[in-house]
């Protein structure tokens, strides 16, 4: 274990140990390697601070020269959200294209193969698997971040995920409790509300948390979401009544409970960081996530000052900010026995067995992505022979995806098809301005959820009014009635995804 700098009193390494803090760039910085030695426990990293799996192993052997048991955690859902793959889409499905299969040992070796990638690179904690029911279809954040609307299947599939990362040496951490899936309102920008009663609440958005808390998770993400049923004046983060009594108390959790990112707008714009932090872990959290967009030594700072200050105010108890600091070390000690364990059953697994999962670790996510497709008026198509255009009808980007991550079929589709163009349309006027564009040759449309946004159900319209012959692939939630001379559904834009329908598309 690092020797802690000397000369940094007890409470103080309690405050920062609870903090999970990002940073600019693809090395430590000076000031993070400080904070480590200071008390620090945690970083999160991001698509920023990764250029390629070797770069990221050299960063984070930076980083445990400094303190050997840091926890290293990442946002890496596979599918729509990824921070390895952020520049050339994810090697994964996402949750709603496993859901769609609806396989748990596919969910667990998928899983797997993902922890089994990010402990290579050092990475020992990843803010995954999404237990969210996503019971709203207009939903701006979650989508095909769930695993699907029926709560039964979620809480399956999300114990398997659980099951397949952490015996991969890594920690999962299921979120957004207590379920972000019924919501309108993208808590990146606003406060979103939940107003189902307790029935409903127990039945829909807590049973994939039992499911996980049964299958062992070793960290929990809250959600900054209100449910009045549950508290009718804070959010699930700052709750109390959610985090303690519900969370800890009814469900028996008993692992590391960590937050959202604290600079959301939900918290930041109501009650700011420095002020949510306090609550946070007053609540019963025990770790800030902080550094989606702040990412410097004046935000730790600042929020280790405020959680200092509130215990000698008396506004939080001491015994709540080293029971939380105990729990962030008690992971970290996990993580390491954990890797150790996963490092020995990797040698002695051999490719094909039970344990190395039923085919090869480079194929797994594509035959996952292929198994995931819903392919509508097949039995009339005649595979493309030349190369297409290809119309990407491209919404405003959820901030979890990112605006960053290559989408669509394009490029799957050139590599078996050289020649196909492509570009992206949105608005009103899209349709004409696509039909322009491709003139003469064949058209592929593809769209993203296109049951949420009119101007591209729209634009549908036009293009399949004048070119029947179009094909249609949805790469969002499936919401929308298929249409087109060949319709696939995809169930999500992660990279593989588009490979496996430019497949279909190509007769490949």
């Amino acid at each position: 274990m690092t020797t802690l700098a000397s000369g940094t009193d007890t409470l103080t390494r309690d405050a920062l140990t609870v903090l999970q803090p990002g940073f600019p760039g693809t090395t430590a910085p000076d000031w993070l390697l400080r904070r480590l030695g200071e008390g620090l426990a945690s970083v999160g990293l991001f698509g920023r601070n990764i250029a390629s799996p070797e770069q990221l192993s050299s960063l984070t052997a930076q980083l445990r020269s400094e303190r050997d048991d840091v926890l290293v955690a990442i946002d890496e859902e596979g599918g729509d959200v990824t921070r390895l793959e952020a520049r050339t889409g994810s090697s994964f499905p996402g949750n709603h294209a496993l859901g769609a299969v609806d396989d748990v040992d596919l969910t667990r070796s998928v899983a797997h193969e993902l922890g089994r990638r990010l402990a290579a690179c050092g990475v020992n904690l990843n803010w995954a698997p999404s237990a969210d029911v996503n019971s709203n279809p207009s939903n701006p954040v979650i989508g095909v971040r769930s695993f699907g609307a029926d709560p039964e299947l979620v809480a399956r599939h999300t114990a398997a995920y659980v099951t397949g990362l952490q015996s991969a040496g890594v920690a999962a951490c299921t979120k957004h409790f207590p379920g972000h899936g019924d919501t309108a309102v993208d808590s990146h920008h606003a406060l979103p509300r939940i107003d189902a009663d307790s029935p409903v609440l127990e039945q829909r958005e807590l049973l994939p948390f039992r499911a996980a808390i049964a299958a062992g998770s070793r960290a929990v993400m809250s959600a900054h979401i209100l449910v009045p049923t549950l508290d009718p004046d804070r959010p699930a983060t700052l709750s109390l009544s959610i985090l303690t009594d519900l969370l800890r108390g009814r469900l028996g959790y008993d692992g590391l409970i960590v937050t959202d990112g604290m600079e959301m707008q939900a918290i930041a714009a109501t009650y700011g960081i420095e002020r949510g932090s306090v609550l946070a872990i007053a609540a019963g959290a025990d770790a800030i996530c902080v550094g989606g967009g702040l990412a410097d030594d004046e935000t730790v700072r600042r929020l280790r000052d405020a959680l200092v200050g509130a215990v000698r105010s008396g506004e939080l108890p001491e015994e709540r900010l080293a029971e939380a600091a105990e729990r962030v070390r008690g992971l970290a000690q996990w993580t390491a026995s954990g890797v150790a364990a996963a490092s020995e059953a990797e040698a002695d697994a051999q490719p094909g067995s039970a344990s190395a999962g039923s085919v090869t670790r480079v194929d797994i996510g594509l035959v996952a992505a292929r198994r995931a497709l819903t392919v509508t008026g097949a039995d009339a198509f005649t595979p493309l022979t030349e190369p297409p255009y290809v119309a990407l009808l491209t919404p405003v980007a959820n901030i979890a995806v990112g605006d960053e991550t290559p989408w669509g079929v394009a490029a799957e589709l050139a590599r078996l098809l050289p020649g196909t163009e492509t570009a992206g349309f949105a608005g009103e006027d899209a349709g004409g301005v696509a039909l322009k564009a491709a003139g003469t040759r064949r058209i592929v449309v593809v769209v993203r959820d296109e049951h949420r946004h009119p101007w591209m159900a729209a634009t549908l319209d036009t293009l399949l009014a004048a070119r029947p012959d179009t094909v249609v692939v949805e790469m969002g939630v499936p919401q929308a009635p298929p249409r087109g001379a060949l319709h696939i559904a995809t169930h999500g834009a992660a990279r593989v995804c588009g490979h496996a329908a430019a497949e279909v598309i190509a007769g490949a």
